[in-house]
């Protein structure tokens, strides 16, 4: 189950990334929904959207904005070429409309992602290998999948992301507050208040 999961993952994401042809946001939406049903499959997720979960995922999104922020302030001290490799992000969803990249990150990508990545995969790597191992196994593979992209921005971003929602869900163990951060944080840095 779990190794067919990650495989699955990096199919999807090397279609994702790797084909040129067609819209980056409808791909990324559709390779989330096929491992979000394949999580579904095997596993039921528990998610509660509570006054609390609603508002610590509120929270929790602005955090990471902030610290996107920084580190996109950051970043070209550290890294060459870091501007371009972020531009190239951006350039992903050139000439779709914000309102849809808006809405399917919010309804689709965010909860789709967090129902397999930490509900699914963290939860049962964290049941076969303890909750640390399962932590930082997971937040590896979340990464690792974004190495289809050949951006080491997008990839160590992906990890930053990762192991950010991963600890919450680690810390708290609510699907809802990590839907609620994923979806709204990503909504807004690409399309509200994209940082290029």
């Amino acid at each position: 189950m779990i190794p067919a999961a990650i495989l699955l993952t990096f199919a999807c994401w090397a279609f994702t990334f790797g084909m040129a042809w067609g819209n980056f946001w409808v791909k990324i939406g559709l390779s989330v929904i096929i491992i979000c049903l394949y999580s579904l499959i095997w596993q039921k997720p528990r998610v509660r959207f509570s006054v609390k979960s609603v508002s610590a995922g509120m929270l929790s999104a602005v955090v990471l904005y902030g610290l996107f922020f920084l580190g996109n302030w950051m970043a070209p001290y550290i890294v060459p070429g870091a501007g371009a490799q972020v531009g190239g992000i951006y350039d992903l969803g050139t000439g779709t409309d914000r309102i849809l990249i808006f809405l399917l990150l919010c309804f689709i990508t965010g909860p789709g992602e967090e129902i397999f990545w930490r509900g699914f995969l963290q939860e049962k790597l964290m049941q076969r290998f303890g909750d640390l191992k399962g932590f930082a196994l997971g937040t590896l593979i979340y990464g690792g999948v974004h190495l289809f992209s050949m951006n080491f921005i997008l990839i160590a971003a992906a990890l930053v992301a990762g192991a950010f929602w991963g600890g919450l869900y680690l810390w708290r163990r609510d699907l809802g507050l990590v839907i609620v951060s994923h979806s709204l944080w990503s909504a807004f840095i690409f399309a509200v208040f994209p940082m290029h």
